[in-house]
């Protein structure tokens, strides 16, 4: 049994869905996946979301399939999605790694909350995720905060 297995932190419910990136590209294919937008140049939005008075909160495998829906949603490209269901109180916690960043989640069932992180970097629009999150989890209140990651001044 591996270190992580052993402290419980290892999902009973992992996916199989890893992506392998081709990385062989030389350095004159490459992308700036970096955003241009009000005058600032940055690697892209970083939303901080609270979902209050939520629903769903403790079955990892549909909250793994919500959060993939809404990166595709968002533009994204899926490469691993891992989750952790805790006992007894049922929270789940768990992370969809993206070409372009990743989204991640941690639920409180027995508070109705859940905080995520949406981080997305080139065209991707974090924002489009936020209507799949909603019809899912139910929330009665959404509290959101937009950080916009490695600013540079143009």
């Amino acid at each position: 049994m591996n270190a992580l297995a052993q402290l419980g932190m290892v999902s009973e419910n992992p996916r199989n869905n890893q992506v392998s990136a081709d990385l062989s590209h030389n350095m004159e294919d490459r992308k700036d996946y970096f955003i241009v937008r009000d005058g600032m140049r940055f690697a892209g939005i970083h939303l901080l979301v609270d979902l209050w008075d939520a629903i769903n909160l403790d079955n990892p495998n549909a909250i793994d399939s919500i959060l993939c829906e809404a990166a595709v949603t968002a533009g994204a490209t899926i490469l691993h999605s891992h989750f952790h269901h805790f006992t007894p109180n049922g929270g789940v916690s768990g992370v969809v790694v993206l070409a372009e960043s990743h989204i991640s989640i941690h639920t409180w069932p027995e508070r109705n909350f859940a905080a995520l992180d949406i981080f997305m970097c080139g065209a991707c629009d974090p924002y489009t995720a936020i209507p799949v999150l909603q019809r899912f989890f139910e929330p009665e209140r959404i509290v959101l905060d937009e950080q916009r990651r490695g600013k540079e001044n143009l």
